[in-house]
């Protein structure tokens, strides 16, 4: 039930049976009295979940006070109440089997839950009484805030090189943007935090305008309108949302190696993007980044290449969002919907011999796609596989209800647009959207390493990396494409490949 500031929450218990994503006529949201309300009613199901998402994020974080968000979103979720020690709070879910998760990113914060309908008005009320009335104890600040610098100085930068990698590209793609640190903080950041201003930032953004309340599955009658109707106890308003600014506009180029203990090397790779969910052309783009590398799928491009046919490292992957794995699934967590998105492709793990030649062998694939666009064949493979690999993302009540939330913040809900948008998609509609939104001279890439000395010479030399099997029977054709990759140009320049020790990321 800790808060999760390596943001891959697990899904809350709940029923297996697939289910199509919501469709509109399923969805309620009331914007006039009260916070906005999502309601997915499923009668005969024994299991009824619960979110609420506020539009609070780290983007909010004061400067100076970087990992405000969610130290304060961690003292709403997993601390004490006025009426309960966290102990005790502990101690009433118990027999439910019912916990409260609580995990957020740059824009959003979520408090989520799954009960089976017979214990729903006891974890309502724990549920509404965490939020409502936190104790803002000092005992429970000291744990959140120790958890979020242990986070930081050892998980992020002693044991996680791939979430290291996408925090390090984020610096880059966001240097100077509210989205440039890890949503966790920093260590200057969280260290200069005090409770106060952990209430001073509960009261100005925890406010009912900034409030999706969500139920789903089988709940009674008017138990949605009820539950809502608690949190008008909250401020109608507080602090405005800030405008973001836009992300900094520059050329490729950039890169980041960040040295550490590591055996293997973490690549991430990517460009901001100026369209999310809410713009047309994000769906065919989306079928553009299957094609390119489906999260921990073989149907990408990406993977077929550098691991099926190569061996050279375990995934290889690509985005046109923000991606969050959502537990030990492989699909995306919900409810972290961003107001700006980016483009990503990730390499992990790779060997330290073979780390020049697998950015070569991605940035390869990359220009043939923007160059050349998405072959026909396919085209019509990954569009076949994503009309039904779609119906997989909301296989239970919580999960449904958390897209269906997120469509009421983008104003399309992505299953619904791809389902009713992929039969009619062209390869024409993908190429615009390639050309458009794609542009491998703009990426930035950062890299973990364990001798970054030796890797920033390697790709600065400008020679080639040819790559080794340990086989004698790799085929023909994979070696004669080999020839092309290892004298594949990175678009690299001294002054912009840079080494920082990883001690020394996210500290201020």
């Amino acid at each position: 039930m800790l808060l999760s500031f390596a943001l891959a929450a697990a899904g809350a218990l709940a029923s297996r049976r697939p289910a199509a994503a919501a469709s509109p006529s399923r969805r309620a949201a009331s914007l006039s009295k009260g916070p906005r309300r999502v309601t997915l009613p499923s009668p005969g199901n024994p299991l009824v979940a619960i979110r609420l998402l506020f539009q609070v994020g780290a983007a909010d974080d004061p400067a100076g006070k970087d990992g405000l968000a969610a130290l304060t979103a961690a003292m709403l979720g997993s601390a004490g109440t006025q009426r309960r020690s966290w102990a005790e709070v502990l101690d009433a879910l118990y027999p439910m089997a019912a916990d409260i998760q609580t995990y957020g990113d740059k824009d959003a914060f979520v408090f989520e839950g799954t009960v089976h309908r017979d214990n729903l008005p006891a974890f309502a009320d724990l549920l509404a009484e965490q939020i409502l009335t936190p104790r803002f104890a000092n005992e429970d600040f000291s744990r959140h805030r120790q958890d979020a610098l242990d986070f930081i100085t050892k998980t992020l930068r002693g044991n996680d090189d791939e979430d290291l990698g996408k925090q390090a590209l984020a610096t880059l793609m966001f240097e100077g943007h509210p989205y440039s640190h890890s949503t966790a903080g920093t260590v200057a950041g969280l260290q200069a935090i005090t409770l106060d201003d952990v209430r001073r930032f509960y009261a100005g953004m925890f406010t009912q305008d900034r409030l999706i309340v969500g139920v789903a599955g089988g709940y009674p009658d008017g138990f949605p309108e009820s539950f809502a109707s608690r949190f008008s106890a909250l401020p109608a308003t507080g602090e405005p949302r800030q405008r973001l600014p836009p992300p900094p506009a520059r050329g490729g180029g950039t890169m980041l190696i960040v040295e550490k203990d590591a055996r293997a090397n973490a690549v991430s790779m990517g460009h901001p993007l100026d369209i999310t969910r809410a713009d047309d052309d994000f769906y065919p783009l989306y079928l553009a980044g299957s094609y390119l590398g489906e999260h921990r799928t073989f149907n990408g491009v990406l993977m077929v290449e550098l691991r099926q046919k190569r061996g050279l490292n375990y995934g290889d992957y690509a985005y046109v969002e923000n991606f969050i794995q959502d537990g030990g699934t492989t699909f995306p967590l919900t409810n972290i919907a961003r107001r700006q998105q980016h483009f990503e492709i990730w390499l992990r793990p790779v060997a330290p011999q073979a780390t020049a030649f697998a950015i070569r062998g991605a940035l390869f694939e990359l220009h043939k796609l923007v160059r050349g666009g998405i072959p026909a064949a396919g085209f019509q493979a990954t569009r076949e596989f994503l009309l039904h690999y779609v119906d997989l993302w909301a296989q239970d009540p919580s999960r449904r209800l958390g897209f269906a939330m997120d469509a009421l913040s983008y104003g399309k809900d992505i299953i619904t647009e791809l389902k009713t948008r992929l039969p009619k998609m062209t390869k024409a509609q993908v190429d615009r959207a390639i050309r458009k939104h794609l542009d491998p001279t703009r990426l930035s890439v950062a890299i973990i390493s364990d001798n970054a000395k030796a890797l920033r010479a390697e790709l600065l030399s400008g020679k080639p990396t040819p790559m080794t099997y340990d086989t004698k029977d790799t085929p023909a054709e994979v070696i004669e494409q080999d020839k092309a990759i290892e004298h594949f140009p990175l678009p690299v320049t001294p002054s912009r490949v840079k080494i920082v020790p990883a001690g020394v990321l996210f500290e201020k």
